[in-house]
């Protein structure tokens, strides 16, 4: 790595590296998604996060991609969450490069996300996650979310949290 990464938004020309790296990622994480459909907020990226009212963050090392994340407007899909009458964002596609992870730029990527969430007047951010992948609640807890729900289905076992804004 040259320097420390610089963290901005994406832009149309960037679609075609972000794709490739969070499709990478996520097949590295989610290897039972090995072969399934190409998620809708991918397929359509420039409608959904450069002009749909989400937005998408990279953290790049000179011309390279090393970090992602972003967030688009919560579907309400979990009938378990009563977001109504709030402004909420879905966080998602946070990735680091495991090379470098534990560095921090995964918290400097989000704090720049919710800034941008602000600016728009996100009132809640909501996300979810799974205990499998190593560290995830504690990152986000450590971000001043809150667990709101935890499914009980056993293999995924998702964990909805949120943070208030």
């Amino acid at each position: 790595m040259s320097a420390l990464p610089v963290i901005r938004a994406a832009t149309g020309a960037d679609i075609p590296d972000v794709l490739t790296f969070v499709l990478q990622a996520r097949a590295e994480l989610f290897p039972k998604l090995s072969g399934a459909e190409m998620p809708d907020d991918l397929a359509r990226f420039e409608a959904v996060y450069l002009g749909g009212g989400g937005t998408f963050l990279v953290a790049c090392d000179e011309d390279r991609i090393v970090a992602a994340v972003g967030y688009l407007p919560y579907d309400g899909r979990f009938p378990q969450l009563n977001y109504r009458g709030r402004k909420t964002a879905e966080v998602v596609r946070l990735f680091v490069l495991p090379a470098l992870r534990r560095f921090g730029l995964a918290g400097e990527l989000y704090r720049a996300l919710e800034g941008m969430a602000r600016a728009d007047g996100v009132e809640v951010m909501y996300l979810h996650t799974h205990p499998f992948l190593p560290g995830a609640i504690d990152f986000w807890v450590r971000q001043g979310f809150d667990i709101t729900d935890i499914e009980a289905d056993p293999v995924w076992q998702t964990t909805h949290m949120q943070r208030v804004l």
